[in-house]
């Protein structure tokens, strides 16, 4: 029996959300306003919750003082090459865990599982050291290669739970008819599975986009850091650059709501579509 809302119910579930909507999106909204106020009005008083002056100084002097075009385009390189290598190596990982039965199955899930439980940071001395005998501190493609063993855990364990969603017989029907087994699946599953391979794509930028500890660790040249190290770089001893830093950070925001506001209805389709028990 379906029990309708009564008009107070209504109104307090409506009330309810204004707020924490508001609470969510005020922090974002001043750092918005806070990049475009002069240094001098930022730490007026009494506060103003929107800029007497639009000044546009922060942004100007973002790249004017701070290589921050070059910040931009190695987090994308780095963001980008590591995401795509961490999706495709997780999807074969997936599809293997999901579609077969071997003896060491579930130690290999209970390890992905774990790895996901310890704290990065614990490991950045190890790393860093392994690092160093490789050759790959300071290195792009060092980065890059970090970041794709970070991610694929993560991303089989939410794959798998897309492959336990499709039916076996759309494969067994391929290779019936001459697709060999990879040839079904990337002809297949995959065409099926964009949704999910979308959303776990997004999720493996976000983080390597987001990153700061192993960036801040392995990076240390001015023409190899990302964003997160270029914002770090903002807050000294002595004083912290609250407007370059608030403007770097909306920069930093924008090609992550783009990526979200684009492809959206594959990741609510994803999420769903991969909610099963694997």
């Amino acid at each position: 029996m379906i029990t309708r809302e009564s008009p107070a119910q209504r109104i307090s579930r409506f009330v309810f959300l204004g707020l924490w909507l508001i609470i969510t999106i005020f922090p974002l909204y001043w750092i918005v306003v806070t990049s475009l106020k002069t240094p001098g009005a930022i730490f007026s008083f009494p506060l103003t919750y929107w800029p007497e002056d639009i000044s546009f100084e922060n942004y100007i002097g973002l790249f004017a003082k701070a290589d921050f075009g070059t910040y931009v385009g190695n987090s994308l390189l780095v963001a980008t090459v590591a995401a795509t290598v961490a999706t495709l190596i997780s999807l074969l990982s997936a599809y293997v865990l999901a579609r077969f039965e071997f003896r060491s199955k579930t130690a290999v899930l209970m390890a992905f599982l774990v790895t996901q439980m310890i704290p990065a940071f614990i490991a950045l001395g190890p790393l860093y050291l392994m690092m160093v005998q490789l050759g790959l501190v300071d290195n792009r493609a060092g980065l890059m290669l970090v970041y794709v063993a970070v991610c694929i855990p993560f991303c089989t364990i939410m794959l798998r739970g897309f492959f336990a969603n499709i039916p076996d017989a759309l494969e067994e029907a391929a290779m019936i008819d001459g697709c060999s087994r990879l040839g079904a699946l990337f002809r297949v599953i995959v065409p099926v599975m964009k949704p999910g391979i979308v959303a776990a794509f997004i999720f493996n930028f976000v983080n390597c986009w987001n990153e700061l500890f192993l960036s801040v660790t392995l990076m240390n040249r001015d023409s190899n850091k990302t964003v997160p190290t270029a914002l770090n770089g903002f807050i000294t001893s002595y004083n912290i650059d609250w407007g370059s830093m608030a403007a770097a950070a909306v920069l930093t925001i924008l090609p992550t709501m783009v990526l979200f506001a684009f492809a959206s209805k594959y990741i609510v389709q994803g999420l769903t579509a991969g909610a099963v028990k694997g």
